[in-house]
């Protein structure tokens, strides 16, 4: 059985190559749903117009497929809520001079 644990860490492997931050620093990551080896994730872009859509995308799906467990990965791109930087981490704000 693949622990949530597991692919929130995976997740964390995953750096937008434009801020240089794993996604689940800059709170981009909505929720993870696993069920029977199966991960569902919903996700968002900093801004919807991203021209990393894709491989974005892609890389989720490739760094959750290496959990030895996991059959199948579903990643779901939304944009509501809209992403605003409340939603990244302390140590992200602090590494991009966002005070909030």
């Amino acid at each position: 059985m693949v622990a949530e644990k597991d692919v929130w860490d995976a997740l964390k492997q995953v750096i937008d190559p434009e801020i240089g931050l794993s996604i689940v620093d800059l709170g981009l990551v909505y929720s993870v749903e696993v069920k029977d080896n199966e991960i569902k994730v919903k996700m968002t872009l900093t801004n919807p117009a991203c021209p990393l859509q894709s491989y974005l995308k892609a890389q989720v799906e490739e760094a959750i497929s290496k959990i030895p467990e996991v059959k199948k990965v579903a990643v779901e791109l939304i944009f509501e809520p809209a992403w605003t930087p409340e939603r990244m981490s302390p140590e992200a704000r602090k590494k991009l001079g966002i005070g909030l």
